[in-house]
């Protein structure tokens, strides 16, 4: 009973290539668009200020990316933590019905919101396996699928 108390850590995967070229190439498309904008922002009359040629959203994105990649896992009891690189998000895991290892789990999802590689592969998708499920991952070749009993 006490071992299923303790908190178990798991690393992040490994980033494969596809997250690495991914994750340059953004980061360099973001940090031009940001120095492009510096000194030649006006934003139209009319406009409100976040509209999307505010020079604030290339770098909101780089930063918000950056700060919410995956990092690695722990599982507390019934919670999944995900840690991220400056903080962690607790997930309820209540009813795990069942966990596996499928890599090709994720072929063929949507990304419905979320970050498609910035750093990391995350948020909320859609598949005909799965339904609709959360995502936490940066190799998809590696995939764990926690499956939970529906609350």
């Amino acid at each position: 009973m006490m071992a299923n108390m303790m908190r178990r850590h798991f690393p992040v995967a490994p980033w494969p290539r596809n997250l690495k070229i991914i994750s340059a190439l953004g980061t360099a498309l973001l940090v031009v668009l940001v120095l492009r904008r510096i000194g030649q922002f006006q934003r139209p009359r009319g406009l409100p200020l976040l509209w999307p040629g505010n020079r604030t959203r290339p770098s909101g994105n780089l930063v918000g990316s950056l700060i919410f990649m995956v990092t690695g896992y722990s599982v507390d009891g019934s919670t999944l933590i995900v840690q991220r690189l400056f903080f962690s998000t607790e997930d309820p895991a209540w009813g795990v019905r069942r966990v596996f290892a499928d890599p090709a789990v994720c072929k063929g999802s949507v990304r419905v919101i979320g970050n498609a590689g910035l750093f990391s592969f995350t948020g909320l998708y859609q598949s005909k396996a799965l339904g609709r499920y959360r995502l936490f991952a940066t190799d998809f070749s590696r995939s764990v699928v926690m499956v939970l009993l529906k609350g």
